[in-house]
This record gives C-alpha cells, sequence and structure tokens, in this order.
C-alpha cells in the first residue's frame, strides 16, 4: 500500500470516528439523537452553533439516516450506495482538515 493510499485511509478513519464521537456525545448531552434538523430552528446562536458541528458530524448522520431507511423504507441499492460514497468523501475530507490542523499546531508529528 502506497503512503498516500495509507494517508487516505487514515484520514478516512479519523472523519468516521470523530463524526461518531461527537454524534454520540451530542446525544448524550441532550438526550437525543443528532441531525440535520438542528438548522431548521430559526435564526437563533443555537442554529449557527450546529453547523460547524454539523460539517463534521454530518458523514456518521448520513450513514444512520441511510440504514435506518434500508430498514423502514426498503431504499434500493443505488440510494445506498449512493449516500456511502457521499459521507465516505464527506469523511476524507473533514478527515483530512482535522489531521491538517492537528499537524499545524504541532500535535501531530
Amino acid at each position: 500500500m502506497t503512503p498516500d493510499a495509507l494517508n487516505s485511509l487514515f484520514a478516512l478513519s479519523i472523519g468516521f470516528a470523530l463524526a461518531g464521537a461527537l454524534t454520540s456525545g451530542y446525544q448524550a448531552f441532550v438526550h437525543r439523537p443528532a441531525g440535520f434538523g438542528l438548522l431548521q430552528e430559526g435564526i437563533a446562536p443555537s442554529t449557527f452553533a450546529a453547523v460547524p458541528f454539523l460539517v463534521f458530524a454530518a458523514p456518521f448522520i448520513i450513514m444512520r439516516n441511510t440504514l435506518r431507511g434500508v430498514q423502514v423504507e426498503r431504499r434500493r441499492f443505488e440510494f445506498v450506495m449512493m449516500a456511502t460514497v457521499l459521507a465516505g468523501f464527506w469523511s476524507l475530507m473533514s478527515g483530512s482538515f482535522f489531521l491538517m490542523t492537528l499537524r499545524a499546531t504541532g500535535l501531530l508529528a
């Protein structure tokens, strides 16, 4: 495996782990699952605070909603595959950003 592929796999894993940790922490704190409905609360400080949270938590929310939709609504394979690719790419980008931030602060060599 090339170093670039390994780096991408690590960023993908970190992105999904970060998304899961944020969503689980939110659910433990607020006692309800996180979702994109956080943006539907109108113009309020909590709505603006939800944007950066959702940027990093979105891969987990997309996959949770997709897998739940497969069980409940019997969604087609094409839809599930498209959502998985979207969540994977989003996770790769958020994981890359998180790793770049750690490297810039000197916490990661």
